[in-house]
């Protein structure tokens, strides 16, 4: 009896098969399960209160306390996830590019404290406006710059570059790279693909979308000349 085509073989071989479903059953998967993981949660809570309150002894009520923390942490993590696949919801305003480039670099500082000295400004965006919901928009470009710093940072600094140009406010990263990345086609298109304790490979994603809503667009190239990637935001202004 003849064999079966190592391809064949291959196929009918178990968990070698890729699984073919859709990004909105994926996000409405998580959320159902984000849901109830933090109904169960919240009960727990709710238990935990109440043996808080008939504890008499001392010791006894501050570990139920660390608990109670534990699981409203936990509550937080599921409701962040769920938040980051969610679509964006956008309130729309006229906001000068000068100032928002401004709070941005402002956030920055707070958010990346001593890293943020690792960040080459360069703002020569003149006079112009846009048409954004400023701190979703904020989110998504912090976002940029928090994945600079974590994913196969090299050495040198991180260039951060806005100006206004022919009709269009352009955000550009340099980043300095240990390492190519293995692909820039669909840049912030695969989400899932660096999970770790705490963190779900789904910010550049949710970047990518809130830029998108706001009618621009987001790029990747490597740069093997000088081994960095360069990340480009472009998004219209209000003139164009």
């Amino acid at each position: 009896m003849s064999s079966l085509p190592n391809e064949q073989q291959q196929q009918q071989q178990p968990g070698t098969s890729d699984v073919h479903v859709s990004m909105e059953h994926v996000v409405r998967f998580v959320r159902q399960l984000s849901h109830d993981l933090r109904n169960h949660l919240n009960a727990a809570e709710l238990q935990s209160a109440f043996m808080s309150e008939i504890a008499e002894d001392a010791e006894m009520k501050q570990e139920i306390g660390r608990l109670r923390s534990i699981l409203s942490e936990m509550g937080g993590s599921l409701q962040r996830l769920s938040s980051s696949l969610a679509e964006p919801r956008l309130t729309l305003m006229p906001y000068e590019a000068e100032s928002f480039v401004e709070d941005l670099r402002q956030k920055a500082a707070t958010q990346f404290g001593e890293e943020n000295g690792a960040i080459d400004w360069q703002l020569e965006v003149g006079t112009g406006q846009l048409e954004i919901d400023p701190q979703v928009l904020q989110q998504a470009l912090l976002e940029l710059i928090s994945n600079a710093f974590r994913h196969q940072r090299g050495d040198g600094t991180i260039c951060a570059a806005a100006e206004l140009r022919n009709g269009e406010f352009q955000f550009t990263l340099r980043e300095p790279k240990t390492a190519r990345p293995a692909s820039t086609e669909n840049w912030g298109l695969e989400p899932f693909q660096h999970v770790k304790h705490g963190h779900y490979g789904v910010g550049l994603h949710r970047a990518r979308k809130i830029i998108e809503a706001h009618g621009g667009t987001l790029e990747a190239r490597f740069d093997s000349t000088t081994s960095s990637l360069l990340t480009r935001v472009v998004l219209p202004t209000m003139a164009s």
